[in-house]
C-alpha cells in the first residue's frame, strides 16, 4: 500500500515532469483537434455529422436534453464500472499503439480530441452545452489529463524504439520500462478517480454552482499534484 502511494503521489509526477516535452506534444495533439472540433461544430452545421455518426449525436442530444441526470445508488455503482472500462480502453489505445513508433498514440490523441471537441461543440450549438458542462466539469480534469498522460507514455514508448542511442531496440525499451510504468500507473490512478467522480457525483442532485466550484477544486488538485508532487526527493529516471 505504501509503495503504491509513493509511486502514484511522488514518482509519477516526477517522471511526467522529466518527460515535459512529450507531455507538451501530447497536449498539443489532443487539445488542438479538441478546439477544432468545438469551433467546427459551432461554425458549420454539417461539421459534426462528418466527424461523429448522426445517430450518436442524436443519442447525446437526447441524453443531455435536461440538467437532471440523477440516478439511483445501485446504478451509480454499475456506471462506475462502465466508466472505468470505457476510460481505460481509450487510455490503453493511446498508450499501447505507441509501439508503432509513436504514430498510433499520435493518431488516437488527435482522434479522441477531435471527437470529444466535436460533441461538445454540437451539444452547445443545439442549446445543450450547459447541461453537458455541469455534468462533465467535475471529472474532466482527471479524465482528460489521464488520456494525455497515456498518450505521453505512448510517445515515450515509440521514441524508445526510434532513438535507441546505439542500443538494440529491446534494450532501449527495457531502459524506458520503469518510466513507462510510472506514467501508466499515474494515468490509471487518474482514471479511477475520474470514474468515481463521474459515477457518484457528476449526475448527482447538486446545484450547478456547487458543481462548478467542485470542478475548480479538482483542477487545482490535479495541477498541484503534477507540478509539486515528488519535489525535493530523489531524481527521476532517465528520460530516454
Amino acid at each position: 500500500g505504501v509503495r503504491i502511494v509513493e509511486l502514484v503521489a511522488r514518482e509519477f509526477p516526477r517522471e511526467l515532469r522529466a518527460q515535459w516535452l512529450m507531455f507538451a506534444l501530447a497536449n498539443v495533439l489532443f487539445y488542438g483537434p479538441f478546439v477544432v472540433g468545438i469551433a467546427g461544430s459551432l461554425l458549420d452545421d454539417s461539421f459534426a455529422s462528418r466527424i461523429v455518426p448522426a445517430e450518436q449525436l442524436a443519442q447525446m442530444e437526447e441524453w443531455y436534453a435536461n440538467s437532471d441526470l440523477a440516478r439511483g445508488g445501485g446504478e451509480d455503482a454499475m456506471m462506475a464500472g462502465f466508466y472505468i472500462s470505457n476510460n481505460v480502453g481509450i487510455a490503453f489505445r493511446c498508450f499501447a499503439t505507441g509501439i508503432l513508433g509513436g504514430l498510433g498514440s499520435m493518431f488516437f490523441l488527435v482522434y479522441n480530441g477531435l471527437v470529444l471537441g466535436t460533441m461538445i461543440g454540437y451539444l452547445t450549438s443545439v442549446g445543450k452545452g450547459g447541461n453537458l458542462l455541469s455534468y462533465v466539469c467535475g471529472h474532466s480534469a482527471w479524465e482528460l489529463t489521464a488520456i494525455v498522460v497515456s498518450g505521453t507514455a505512448g510517445l515515450k514508448l515509440g521514441w524508445s524504439l526510434v532513438e535507441t542511442g546505439g542500443r538494440t531496440r529491446a534494450t532501449s525499451l527495457r531502459a524506458a520500462g520503469p518510466g513507462l510504468f510510472k506514467l501508466v500507473s499515474g494515468a490509471a490512478a487518474m482514471l479511477f478517480v475520474a470514474a468515481a467522480i463521474e459515477a457518484f457525483w457528476s449526475a448527482g442532485p447538486v446545484p450547478v454552482l456547487g458543481k462548478y466550484l467542485f470542478a475548480v477544486v479538482q483542477i487545482g488538485i490535479v495541477a498541484a499534484w503534477l507540478t509539486f508532487g515528488g519535489r525535493g526527493s530523489s531524481a527521476p529516471s532517465a528520460s530516454r
